[in-house]
């Protein structure tokens, strides 16, 4: 597994010279959520598409 650094500089080294700090901070963001959420999924802590939009109906109605 690698560590939060070794990921950070893979992913600096992805971006182009001229990325912003934006830039640099919403892909860091953008790799947090993904990692949360491949991680959830692992441990089955997941919902269906049904039951997902079962609980959009029930938010949207309010």
């Amino acid at each position: 597994m690698k560590t939060a650094k070794e990921e950070a500089r893979e992913l600096l080294e992805k971006l182009p010279d001229d990325a912003s700090l934006d830039d640099i901070q919403y892909h860091i963001y953008v790799c947090q959520k993904i990692q949360k959420g491949s991680d959830a999924a692992e441990r089955g802590e997941v919902i269906s598409q049904q039951e997902a939009e079962r609980r959009m109906t029930r938010w949207l109605e309010k």
